[in-house]
This record gives C-alpha cells, structure tokens and sequence, in this order.
C-alpha cells in the first residue's frame, strides 16, 4: 500500500489579505516539491471531499458552526480576530480541510492506504470549541478524531503536535476526554501563551524555550512523549504537522532543521507500529518560509512513505 496524499484546489483560495503569511504559497510550495523530486507518482492522490455540519459539531459547539456560517462573506473579508480572517472560499477551504482529514482516516482505518498525509489549509490546531484564533477557523484534526472514534472501535487515540505554537485548540476539545493524548511540543512563552501550566496525564505538554535545537528537541520527546505513549498504547496517531519549528521560519524561533522532520517522523512511525497497526494520518498545519517548509514536508512525507 502506498502513502495516501488528500487534497483539495479550493484550500488554495482562502485568503485572509494580500501579505499574510498563511497563503496559498504553502500549499503550492509543497506539492511543486513533491512534484519535483518525482514522489507524486509514488502516493494515492486523493480529493478531499466536503466535510459536513456532523463532522464540526462534533468537537465544535453548535452556535460557534452556525455563527461561522452566518458571517462568510460572499466578497470581501471578515475578520475573526486579529490574526484570522475569512474570505469569499474559506468556508469551502475549510469544509474541504476537513473532509481531508476524516478521508484521510477512513482510507488508514479501512486498510486502502499505508497512512496519510493532508496537504489543506488553512491550518486548525488554534481552533477551540467555540473559538477562532492563530489563523485556525475549524479545528480539523480535532474532527478526524472524532470522527476515528465514532465510526470504529477504537478507544485510545494519540496526536502528536510538532507545530512551534502549542495546539491549544485541540487541547480545549480533548482536555476532558481520557481517550485521547496530546503530545505538543512548542515555544514558550509565545503564542497563544497556554499549555506550560495545563499538563495533565494525558496532556503531555512539553514547553521549549527559543533557540532551543534539534537536539534539545529529540531529548524532550524521547524524555516526555515515550513513556507517556508507551503507557497509554494508542490505537491510532494523528500528526499535528507544523513546520514553522524549522530554524529559517521567520514567526518564531525554534532551531529545528529538515533532519529533525525526519526523525520525528520515524518516532511517530515506531510507536505507530508497535500499539496502532501502523495507522498514521498527518494534516499540515503551520509552516511559513517557504523553502523550508517544501523541505521539511517533503521530508516527512517521503519518511511516511518509506522512500
């Protein structure tokens, strides 16, 4: 089986103004990447379909959904906060994100693919249950667990958050919910200034301070996510997939490099393969020096796919 790559055009047409780093340059950096160094052919492409209401209100509250909907522009911008904003196809984006992700899972958990890899924007960790925040509108990661756990028999799920800013949207849906753990590394303080003071025993958060390397990186995860998955044994991982730790990102100031990707990527693929039957299925989520980015995914996704 191959590595399954989901996707859809319109994540490329929200835009929230003409200089903001979440741009549709991301997702074209990383698919010209992959096209370049001829890995397209050696992944199942697959459109992500529209995500439906169910799919939202599961980890969202039902007047946070409605109000969403209520306020997407047909022209111009609507802004969420001062980081997020929606334009005329960032509902669509959204819907299509998501639907990439429960794809995505369906495709793991039904045995059609060796695992996956969403390439969507915009991305969704930010995103609480009834909150926008950090560029994130639907917590999309957040949906493809829930969906996981209604749609078959799992009751242990993991998601892995390598994104420099601490998903704090995933950990507002999950704190309460046993079955799923959260491993987030991130920088702090930074944005959005949550998670040094919330771990819990299936919170697993791991604060670094800036200028921390690849190396510090590694002894964190090997020192605070290994016992933590070892003891928990999940039945699935998701991947939290942010790039934006790399040490050219300009919007913070981690110092990770395309190297440590790869590494986080084959920590993720071990634990998968000892507790989950090998069931991976990352969604990209921040990431904004381009070069850097198109790099480092590629790297993971060339790692998932054991090329």
């Amino acid at each position: 089986m191959k590595t399954a790559l989901v996707s859809h055009p319109d994540t490329l047409l929200h835009v929230m103004d003409g200089k903001h780093p979440e741009s549709p340059a991301r997702i074209t950096a990383i698919m010209d990447a992959l096209a370049e160094q001829k890995l397209i052919d050696k992944l199942q492409r697959h459109d992500a379909p529209l995500a439906s209401d169910e799919a939202w209100l599961r980890v969202h509250d039902a007047a946070y959904v409605q109000h969403i909907r209520s306020i997407a522009p047909r022209a111009g911008i609507v802004r969420l906060d001062p980081d997020t904003a929606m334009g005329p196809m960032s509902l669509s984006a959204c819907q299509h994100a998501t639907g990439a992700v429960i794809k995505a899972t369906d495709l793991v958990m039904q045995g059609q693919a060796r695992n996956a890899f969403c390439c969507v924007r915009p991305p969704g960790h930010h995103a609480g249950k009834s909150r926008a925040a950090g560029f994130c509108i639907f917590n999309h990661i957040a949906a493809g667990v829930a969906h996981a756990l209604a749609s078959y028999p799992l009751d242990r799920i993991a998601i892995l958050d390598f994104d420099v800013h601490h998903g704090d949207g995933t950990e507002d849906i999950f704190r309460n919910d046993p079955r799923i753990m959260l491993c987030s590394t991130f920088q702090h303080p930074f944005y959005p200034h949550r998670g040094a003071d919330t771990r819990s025993g299936h919170m697993i958060n791991v604060p670094l301070v800036a200028g921390s390397d690849g190396q510090v990186f590694r002894e964190a995860v090997l020192q605070h996510f290994t016992p933590a998955l070892e003891r928990f044994q999940p039945q699935m991982l998701f991947i939290s997939a942010g790039f934006d730790a790399h040490a050219n990102d300009p919007l913070a100031q981690l110092k990770l490099n395309t190297e440590d990707y790869r590494w986080i990527t084959e920590f993720a693929m071990a634990i998968a393969k000892q507790h989950a039957q090998q069931r991976i299925v990352s969604v990209l989520e921040g990431g904004y020096h381009l070069p850097s980015l198109a790099a480092s995914a590629t790297m993971h996704i060339r790692t998932l796919a054991g090329l």
